[in-house]
C-alpha cells in the first residue's frame, strides 16, 4: 500500500471551476463512499474547503487510484473529465506526506498562515474514521499532520501574516468604510464561518451585528453566543438597506443575494456606502452588485490578491523546515513499521533455534535439574538478544534506503526468514512520481506550483 493524494485548489484552477465544484461537493460523504468502492483504495479521507477539494487516500495500484478518483471526482461534480483532470494535481508518497503537513499548516492556503484549515483535516479525518474508510495509515497520517501543524503556527511567527479570511475582509472593509466604529453588520449564513464573523465583528465596536439563516435553530444558537441579533431570511431586504457591511457565506448553491436586492436599497441608504464580503465558494452575490455606485464586492479571488494574504519569507522558510524535518521523520517510522515482520521473523528463527538446542541439552544431559537447564537458558537468550541487537537497529535505519529491498534479499538468504514476511517489505511498488503527465498520460497538466516563498 502506498499514500496517494490527488486535488484541485486555487493554486491549480481558476475559482469560477472551484465554484462550479463546491457547488456539487457540499456534501464529501457521497463522493468518499464512491472513493472507497475503487479496488485501488484501501482507504480514504476528503478534505473539501472554500478553495480546495482533496482527496488522500492509501492504495494498492497507482495509475488504477489515479483514474478512479479522478474519474469519481468528475462524475460526482459534473464537470467534464478532460476538463476537470487538467487542473488536477497529483502527490505520491513522499510528496504525498510533504503536501499533506504543508497543506494542513496553512502554508498552502489563500491566506498563507491561516488555522482554519487545521479544523477543516480534523473535521474530514474524524468523518473518515467514523465511515470506516481511514485505517492505519490515514490515521497516522491525519494526527502527524495536525500535530506537525500546531507546531508551525506555535513554533513560527507565522500567526502573524496568518489572518483569517474574516479578519483580511474586514481590514479591507475598513479601508474603503474609514473604520468599522458605529457600523451595522449583516452575516449572512449560520454555519463554522459566519459563526468565525460573528465573534471577529464580536472584538469590534460596532453599532449593530444582525445574522441571517434559513435554519431558525442555528441561527439562534450562533446569535446567542455572540450577541448578534437573530433574524430570518424573510428579514433580509430590509436588513441590506440598514447594513453597512453584509458579509454572506452560506454555502447556498445558487446567488443569496442578487445585484437587483441591493439597488433596491440605494434611495434607503442615502449615500452611506456598503461593502459586501462574498466569502462563499460556491460564491453568495451577484458579482454585478460590484457596478453599482457606492457598493464595493469583495471576494476571494480579491482577498487573494492583498499583500497581507502572504507571511514574510522568514517565517515561511522556518515553517518549511520544521515540516521537512517532519516528513523525514514520518517516513522514518512508517519504514521502521514496514520492517517488523522481518524483525519478528528473525527474533521467530532464534527461538526455535535456541528451543531446539535447550531440548537437545536435556536428551544428552538428563542429570542436569530444572535450575540449570534454567541458568543456561537465560544466558542463551541474553547471547540471542545481544547478538540480535545491532542487526534489529540497523534494518530499521536500512528500512528508509533506497535499497531497502536489496537489505531484505540478503537477510531471507542469510537467515532462511519466512519469504511472506520478507516479501511484505520488499514488494516494489509504483515509481516515483515527478511530474503529472510523466506518469499519468490522460491527465496531461502542470505540476502544482509549491507554496509561496517555498
Amino acid at each position: 500500500m502506498s499514500l496517494l493524494l490527488v486535488g484541485i485548489s486555487h493554486r491549480s484552477a481558476p475559482l469560477s471551476l472551484l465554484d462550479q465544484l463546491a457547488a456539487a461537493n457540499a456534501d464529501s460523504t457521497t463522493l468518499r463512499n464512491e472513493i472507497a468502492s475503487s479496488p485501488f483504495v484501501a482507504e480514504n479521507m476528503v478534505i473539501s474547503t472554500c478553495n480546495r477539494i482533496e482527496v488522500v487516500a492509501d492504495v494498492a495500484r497507482f495509475h488504477g487510484a489515479v483514474n478512479d478518483i479522478a474519474q469519481r471526482l468528475a462524475k460526482h461534480s459534473g464537470i467534464a473529465f478532460d476538463e476537470l483532470t487538467r487542473h488536477l494535481y497529483v502527490h505520491f508518497e513522499e510528496r504525498a506526506v510533504h503536501h499533506t503537513l504543508t497543506m494542513t499548516s496553512g502554508l498552502d492556503s489563500m491566506i498563507v498562515g491561516e488555522q482554519q484549515i487545521l479544523g477543516q483535516v480534523r473535521t474530514a479525518l474524524r468523518e473518515a474514521q467514523d465511515a470506516g474508510t481511514a485505517g492505519r495509515a490515514l490515521n497516522e497520517l491525519g494526527q502527524t499532520a495536525l500535530r506537525v501543524g500546531k507546531r508551525v503556527h506555535t513554533e513560527t511567527g507565522i500567526d502573524r501574516h496568518g489572518a483569517s479570511v474574516v479578519s483580511l475582509a474586514l481590514d479591507e472593509a475598513t479601508a474603503v468604510l474609514g473604520t468599522l466604529n458605529d457600523k451595522r453588520a449583516l452575516v449572512v449564513g449560520s454555519g463554522a464561518m459566519s459563526s468565525l464573523a460573528l465573534q471577529t465583528l464580536a472584538n469590534g465596536n460596532l453599532a449593530e451585528v444582525v445574522v441571517a439563516g434559513r435554519s431558525v435553530e442555528s441561527t439562534q444558537r450562533v446569535a446567542a453566543s455572540t450577541g448578534a441579533t437573530p433574524i430570518t431570511m424573510d428579514d433580509l431586504p430590509a436588513a441590506l438597506g440598514e447594513a453597512d457591511v453584509v458579509i454572506s457565506v452560506t454555502g447556498a448553491a445558487g446567488v443569496v443575494i442578487g445585484a437587483d436586492d441591493v439597488a433596491a436599497t440605494i434611495e434607503q441608504r442615502n449615500g452611506r456606502p456598503l461593502v459586501v464580503i462574498d466569502l462563499a465558494l460556491p460564491h453568495d452575490t451577484d458579482p454585478a452588485i460590484a457596478e453599482i455606485d457606492g457598493v464595493t464586492r469583495i471576494d476571494l479571488a480579491r482577498l487573494a490578491e492583498v499583500p497581507a494574504a502572504s507571511a514574510s519569507q522568514a517565517d515561511l522558510d522556518a515553517a518549511a523546515g520544521i515540516i521537512d524535518d517532519e516528513v523525514r521523520l514520518f517516513l522514518a517510522e512508517q519504514a521502521a513499521l514496514r520492517v517488523e515482520p522481518i524483525v519478528v521473523s528473525l527474533r521467530a528463527k532464534a527461538d526455535v533455534v535456541l528451543e531446539a538446542e535447550l531440548n537437545r541439552l536435556r536428551l544428552r544431559h538428563p542429570e542436569l535439574s530444572e535450575e540449570a537447564i534454567a541458568a543456561v537458558e537465560n544466558t542463551l537468550r541474553r547471547t540471542v538478544s545481544t547478538l540480535l541487537h545491532t542487526p534489529t537497529v540497523r534494518m530499521k535505519q536500512f528500512a528508509a534506503d533506497p535499497d531497502g529491498q536489496r537489505y531484505a534479499e540478503a537477510l531471507h538468504a542469510l537467515f532462511d526468514l519466512d519469504p511472506e514476511a520478507v516479501t511484505s517489505l520488499s514488494a516494489p511498488g509504483p515509481a516515483p512520481v515527478e511530474g503529472f503527465d510523466s506518469v499519468f498520460d490522460v491527465m496531461p497538466g502542470p505540476t502544482p506550483a509549491e507554496p509561496e516563498g517555498r
